[in-house]
């Protein structure tokens, strides 16, 4: 009973300790996390590299995994680059192991354990912010240690009591007796996993079993091999009523787990018995360290090569649902606010594009007489409204005020943007002909500038709204807000520096443009009254549809200024 109560208050002192310890590292961390991960992923290697590297700093692949749902979702990072991240973040995560094999099993550390604990709690305690973190790291990895110790006692106990010979043999004297065995401890192994929620935890129980004599090698390395596949049993519940991304992420790494056990169990008659060579040599838990780690890196590098074919196999499985317009609206995002901003940022240009769009073309069609189908500019205005409002709440809800300078400038941006792209929306939901007939040349100009200004504010939005994918060019992508046709002086677009400047510029002059010819147009109107030419209603009329043209192009130009960063 002793043997029991000391296992599980190991086991349970383990998960205690990781999870205080994994908090600390965070909150030392700070925004850094979500920086370094949203810079890192610029080719699938350094991706894979940055979220190894960074879980094993953090030391919890659940904390890289979810800010990179985040930023996945907000736009930031594409999927396939969010994936690099989380094959990265499977090989950080054996670095515990390493710290189990080489320190944790070999010494009693609870001399020093204990009075880390007590100095780890006071900084928590006292410290503030960083300090805090500090402390509660430093308390967090001295119950590491101290569970580490009560769980080897544990072991010590069982080891008097199991033999290897009593659990199934993986190098039986036939080749189906062999497949039996492994797969039975392989399934002992992802329940171990499933009932702790940590593979950490079950793989620290597996060595130090080992080292205890409890179990062999072999059968050790077989565990290892279902506790892999165990760890995605909490990404799959994980990913029941969540987003879409979180449930493609969530598939990704339930097939990555998949087909890493498979090369594991295709090479297992390889492995193993140069494992048990090199055990004469090397300890038995420092080979079980390298194995879980070398299990991990090749799943990775298998995987690596074809990202992009196995993200798109992912999407297909996972469509996307839901409007296009709020698909960055991920709750995962609200966890960062560099994700929040962005996310936020994304759906206004998205709603922008959306509107201008169907403005540019209903303006067109109205402006030649032609015939537009009912009802089609009140869907998309609805639509785009509700798009806005929902960007609205969901920067609302951010977990916290940005931490840099830039961050905030940035917020700041996007929350004009959004001002603007709703005051543009309230013009396009109202039930009002934006289009006249043509009654003279100042009104046809008044549209042509409109529907002019509009294509250039699409466009614009369009490049804030897309993705970035590895495969696009930036020059492409650049292209596509080059003004169809210039009302600049050539002069003016000469001396913008790139084609969106160019673009944004265009957009500036046609929204001035159409300001001077709605006060032209307001005093020739009027005075066309008294000249008997028109009569009050028509004009007053007119005036206010030109009035309302001018609002729309303003609007327009604001929002895509402040969405491209130049508002002033």
């Amino acid at each position: 009973m002793s043997t029991v109560i000391s296992i599980l208050g190991g086991v349970g002192l383990f998960l205690l300790g990781m999870s205080v310890m994994t908090a600390g590292l965070k909150g030392l961390a700070g925004s850094k996390l979500r920086t370094v991960l949203s810079k890192a992923a610029a080719t699938p290697l350094s991706g894979a590299l940055w979220g190894a590297i960074v879980t094993l700093i953090v030391q919890s692949s659940s904390a890289t995994t979810m800010t990179t749902i985040g930023l996945v979702s907000a736009g930031v990072l594409t999927f396939p680059q969010g994936l690099a991240l989380v094959f990265g973040a499977n090989v950080g995560t054996t670095g515990t192991g390493w710290l189990v094999a080489l320190i944790g099993v070999r010494v009693s550390l609870t001399a020093a354990a204990l009075p880390m604990i007590f100095v780890g709690a006071l900084i928590k305690l006292l410290g503030g912010g960083r300090v805090s973190a500090a402390g509660a790291a430093l308390a967090g990895f001295a119950l590491v240690l101290f569970a580490l110790t009560t769980l080897q006692q544990g072991m010590g106990g069982l080891a008097e009591q199991l033999h290897p010979a009593d659990l199934p043999a993986v190098l039986g004297t036939t080749w189906w007796a062999s497949l039996y065995g492994v797969l039975a401890l392989a399934v002992v192994g992802l329940v171990m996993t499933a009932v702790m929620q940590s593979s950490t935890a079950a793989i620290a129980v597996t060595l130090s079993a080992h080292y205890a004599g409890a179990i062999g090698l072999d059968q050790a390395c077989a565990l290892i091999i279902g506790q892999n596949i165990g760890t995605a049993t909490s990404s799959a519940m994980a990913a029941i009523g969540a987003s879409s991304t979180a449930k493609r992420l969530a598939l990704a790494y339930i097939l990555f787990k998949l087909i890493a056990a498979a090369i594991a169990l295709v090479l297992f008659p390889v492995t193993i018995p140069l494992l048990v060579g090199a055990s004469d040599s090397i300890g038995g838990v420092t080979l079980l360290a390298a194995y879980h780690t070398a299990y991990n890196v090749i799943g990775v590098l298998v995987l690596l090569p074809v990202i992009n074919g196995f993200t798109r196999f992912v999407e297909r499985i996972l469509p996307e649902r839901g409007s296009p317009l709020t698909r960055c609206l991920d709750p995962a995002a609200l966890a960062t606010p560099v994700a929040t901003i962005e996310a936020g940022r994304r759906t206004v240009a998205r709603a922008l594009e959306a509107m201008c769009g169907s403005l540019a073309t209903a303006l067109s069609a109205a402006n030649q007489d032609a015939s537009v189908p009912a009802g089609q500019n009140t869907v998309p205005a609805a639509e785009a409204a509700s798009a806005l409002r929902q960007a609205r709440e969901f920067m609302s809800e951010v977990s916290g005020p940005p931490e840099s300078q830039d961050e905030r400038r940035r917020l700041t941006s996007t929350l004009h943007a959004l001002d603007h792209a709703s005051r543009l929306a309230e013009i396009f939901g109202e039930e009002i002909e934006l289009g006249m007939p043509p009654r003279g040349s100042q009104d046809m100009h008044a549209v042509e500038i409109c529907v002019e200004a509009m294509r250039s504010a699409a466009s614009l939005a369009a490049e804030v709204a897309v993705v970035p994918d590895a495969s696009d060019n930036a020059a492409e992508i650049k292209l596509r807000t080059a003004p169809t046709r210039s009302l600049t002086p050539e002069k003016e677009l000469a001396s913008a520096g790139t084609l969106t400047e160019q673009a944004l510029a265009h957009l500036e002059h046609c929204a001035k443009a159409l300001g001077e010819v709605r006060r032209e147009h307001r005093k020739a109107t009027l005075a066309s009254v008294a000249s008997g030419t028109a009569v009050a209603d028509d004009a007053i009329a007119r005036v206010d549809a030109v009035r309302r043209l001018d609002a729309l192009a303003h609007h327009a130009w604001r929002s895509a200024a402040h969405l491209l960063g130049h508002g002033a």
